[in-house]
């Protein structure tokens, strides 16, 4: 059983969780980009093999959403935090 460590309430199933994605942001400019960075970035993903870090949504628990950091291939979490708007994220 996979376990995810919610920041708000701890450890739990995967099955309390929802998918959200993968954590993509938004460019940095938004005016100033053509369409197709914004096609890159509403339709493609990486898809990648190894550590990839995800939104997940407890939502049979307290309704937070966060990250993860998880391999893809083993389904191991690495970490899970709060998202920050300052935080600098490797593979974004």
């Amino acid at each position: 059983m996979l376990i995810l460590v919610c920041p708000n309430c701890g450890g739990r199933s995967v099955s309390e969780f929802r998918f959200g994605g993968e954590y993509n942001p938004r460019p940095q400019h938004p005016q100033a980009v053509d369409d197709a960075v914004w096609a890159d970035y509403l339709y493609l993903s990486k898809n990648r093999m190894g550590v990839q870090t995800e939104w997940w949504f407890h939502n049979a628990g307290c309704g937070l959403w966060f990250l993860a950091e998880r391999h893809t291939r083993t389904n191991e979490v690495v970490r899970t935090y709060l998202w920050q708007s300052n935080q600098a994220i490797g593979d974004a």
